[in-house]
């Protein structure tokens, strides 16, 4: 498949596929006699991987290193599993963070629209002429 039609089925810009090409996250692509770029559909499986690490944050540096690791092939099994354990337990504790964010955000939304009810509650309430809540005192006192 050309370029154009990757771009379309990864989400990847055409540059930023030859970007990656070029500094050797993707593998060089083979060359129709035109000369043009042409990879194979398998391609696709390897670039989504790709995002999901880019995704999860993983810096391209380290994504470097496991794909050249992986193009050396067998006998680094163990060295990529451990890359991507490692990797794991960062998107682990980063998610952690921000459930513990969200918790915070849901807690601070919750007494917004706690206010927002009493106000409109409050809005609802007969006044005195004074424009307290009538029954106010009363209610204090009792």
């Amino acid at each position: 498949m050309k370029i154009g039609e990757l771009a379309r089925r990864s989400g990847l810009s055409a540059h930023t596929i030859r970007y990656y090409e070029r500094i050797g996250l993707l593998p060089y692509a083979d060359r129709d006699r035109s000369k043009q770029r042409d990879y194979d559909a398998s391609i696709l499986i390897w670039i989504e991987f790709l995002g999901r690490l880019r995704t999860t944050g993983m810096p391209i540096r380290d994504m470097l290193l496991y794909a050249a690791l992986r193009k050396r092939g067998a006998g680094t099994e163990g060295e990529r599993r451990e890359m991507l354990e490692r990797h794991r337990d960062r998107v682990r504790a980063h998610a952690a963070e921000l459930e513990a964010s969200l918790l915070v955000l849901d807690t601070k939304i919750a007494g917004y629209a706690g206010l927002e009810q009493r106000m409109k509650d409050d809005d609802k309430a007969p006044r005195n002429h004074d424009g307290k809540p009538a029954g106010a005192r009363a209610a204090r006192a009792g």
